[in-house]
C-alpha cells in the first residue's frame, strides 16, 4: 500500500512534468510515447518488483497476436490469452497464497492492462474486419483503422499514467492525447464564435485536479478511521449474530459497506487526477458552459449514494470497467448479454469464491430490478408526492441490495459468505425469484443488433 501511494504520487508530479516539458508543442510524438512508456516501465518495476515480469510477458505476447493474427480472428485470440493468462495468475495466487493478498499485488495492473489488450483488439476488428455500416455508432467512432507499432502499443499499455491503478482508456484517445489533439477535438464540438470566443479556449486541469486531490485526501481519512473501525468480518461474528436482531444487523451492513467504500473512492480519484494532470482526460463542455475532465473518471460519487436503481449504482461505480464490459461482452454477445456480462466481470476480477457469489446474485437482483421498474415505475409519475415516495423507496431497497450483493466480494470464502446470506435468511435472493415469477418479463433490446445503417433506416422510414 505504501509503495501504491508513493508511485502515485510521484507518477502526479510526473504528469504535471510532462504536460509542461513534453507537451505536444516541446516534444514530437515518439518522444512522448517512448517517456510515458520508460516511465510506466520503471513504476511497475518499483512497486511490483520481479512480479511486475508478468505485465511484460502478457504485453509481448498480445503484441505478437496483434502483429500476426489474421483480423477476423484477431479479438477472440487477444480475449482468450489475456484473460486466459490473468486467470492463471489469479488462481497461483488463491493456491500459493491461501486467500492471502500479495503485498506487491500485480493483479490490479495485470487487469487493466487485460482490459486495454481486448478493448483495442475489438476496435481493430471493428476497424478493419467489419463494414462502417455493421457498427453501431460508438463502434464506427471508435474502431481503429491500423494496426499499432510497437512502441504506440507499449506506450498505450505500459505508460505511466495508467500503469498502478488505470483506468482503462480507448486507444484512439489515448493516441490524440499523445498527438496533441485530443483536448482540440472536443473543442470544436461547440460552435466558439456564438459564444464570443474569437478563438479556441486552452482549458486548464489544474483546477479539476485540484478538486479531485480534495476528494482523495477526505477519501484517505475516510479509510484510515472508518475502515478499521467497522470492518466487514464482524457481519459473520458469531457474537453479533446471536445478539443483533434483523433488521440491526441490516443497518450495520450498510454501515460497514459505506466504510469499505473510501479505498475505492482514493485510488480511483488519484489515478484520475494523474492523467488530468498529464493532459488526458478532456471531455467537452457542458450546459453551463464549464470544462469537463471527466472522460476517465471511474465513479460519481453523488449518483452512487443517491442511486434509486441496481442500473444507475452498477453505471456510476468503476466507470470505465462498465464500459469495457459493455464494448467487449454485452455489446457482441450472441445470447444472454446480461448474464455473460456478470459471468465476465466475476472471471475478470478473479477466482474467489465470493465474486461468483456477488456476480451472480447480481444477475438475479439486476432482472428483478427491471423487472419491477419496466412495471411499475409509470404508476408513481402522476403527482410530486408519488414520485418522491417512489424515490425513497427505491433508494432504500437498491442501498440494502447492493450491500447485500457486495459483503461477498469483501469476505471472499465460501464459508464465510454462506455464513452472512444464512443470517440474512436469503431474504434478497428469495425476494428477486418471487417478483420474477409475478412480474411479466419485456423481451430486453440489445443495441449488437441496431448496427448504424439498420438504424438510419428506421428513422427515415418513421419520417
Amino acid at each position: 500500500q505504501i509503495n501504491f501511494v508513493a508511485c502515485q504520487l510521484f507518477a502526479l508530479l510526473a504528469a504535471f512534468w510532462f504536460r509542461i516539458y513534453l507537451g505536444p508543442s516541446h516534444a514530437s510524438s515518439a518522444v512522448r510515447h517512448a517517456f510515458a512508456t520508460l516511465f510506466g516501465i520503471y513504476f511497475a518495476v518499483f512497486c511490483f518488483g520481479w512480479y511486475s515480469i508478468h505485465l511484460f510477458v502478457l504485453v509481448m505476447m498480445s503484441y505478437g497476436i496483434m502483429s500476426t493474427a489474421s483480423i477476423p480472428n484477431i479479438h477472440r485470440y487477444s480475449f482468450v490469452v489475456s484473460m486466459g493468462y490473468l486467470t492463471l495468475c489469479h488462481i497461483s495466487r488463491i493456491y500459493i497464497f491461501h486467500y492471502g493478498i500479495l503485498t506487491t499485488d500485480f493483479s490490479g495492473p495485470l487487469m487493466i492492462i487485460t482490459q486495454k489488450i481486448t478493448t483495442l483488439a475489438c476496435q481493430l476488428h471493428d476497424g478493419i474486419g467489419r463494414q462502417a455500416e455493421e457498427l453501431t455508432a460508438e463502434q464506427n467512432r471508435l474502431a481503429v483503422k491500423t494496426r499499432p507499432s510497437l512502441l504506440e502499443y507499449l506506450s498505450y499499455l505500459l505508460n505511466f499514467m495508467s500503469i498502478i491503478a488505470g483506468p482503462c482508456s480507448n486507444y484512439k484517445d489515448y493516441i490524440a492525447f499523445i498527438e496533441g489533439r485530443h483536448v482540440h477535438m472536443k473543442l470544436l464540438e461547440v460552435n466558439w464564435k456564438q459564444k464570443g470566443y474569437d478563438r479556441l479556449p486552452d482549458p486548464s486541469p489544474t483546477g479539476a485536479v485540484m478538486y479531485k486531490l480534495c476528494i482523495t485526501l477526505v477519501s484517505l481519512i475516510l479509510f484510515l478511521t472508518l475502515t478499521k473501525n467497522f470492518p466487514m468480518a464482524y457481519i459473520i461474528d458469531n457474537e453479533f449474530l446471536d445478539k443483533t436482531p434483523f433488521l440491526s444487523r441490516l443497518g450495520y451492513l450498510y454501515v460497514v459497506t459505506q466504510a469499505a467504500k473510501p479505498k475505492y473512492y482514493f485510488a480511483w480519484t488519484l489515478a484520475d487526477a494523474v492523467n488530468n494532470a498529464a493532459g488526458y482526460g478532456f471531455s467537452g463542455v457542458d450546459e453551463k458552459g464549464i470544462f469537463r475532465w471527466d472522460l476517465l473518471s471511474n465513479l460519481n460519487i453523488w449518483k452512487i449514494e443517491t442511486a434509486t436503481s441496481f442500473k444507475m449504482y452498477i453505471e456510476n461505480w468503476n466507470i470505465q470497467t462498465a464500459a469495457w464490459l459493455k464494448r467487449v461482452c454485452y455489446d457482441r454477445a450472441p445470447w444472454y448479454p446480461t448474464a455473460l456480462t456478470f459471468i465476465l466481470s466475476a472471471l475478470w476480477h478473479g477466482i474467489y469464491p465470493g465474486y461468483y457469489f456477488t456476480f451472480l446474485t447480481g444477475i438475479l437482483i439486476t432482472l428483478a430490478a427491471r423487472a419491477v421498474r419496466n412495471n411499475c415505475r409509470h404508476y408513481f409519475l402522476s403527482s410530486v408526492p408519488l414520485k418522491i415516495a417512489y424515490d425513497v423507496v427505491t433508494w432504500v431497497v437498491t442501498q440494502l441490495a447492493l450491500c447485500y450483493t457486495a459483503a461477498p466480494f469483501v469476505l471472499l470464502a465460501v464459508e464465510p459468505t454462506i455464513k452472512f446470506y444464512k443470517s440474512m435468511y436469503f431474504h434478497m435472493h428469495i425476494l428477486s425469484i418471487l417478483v420474477l415469477l409475478v412480474l411479466p418479463i419485456r423481451p430486453q433490446t440489445h443495441s449488437m443488433r441496431k448496427p448504424q445503417n439498420q438504424a438510419m433506416k428506421n428513422s427515415i422510414k418513421s419520417k
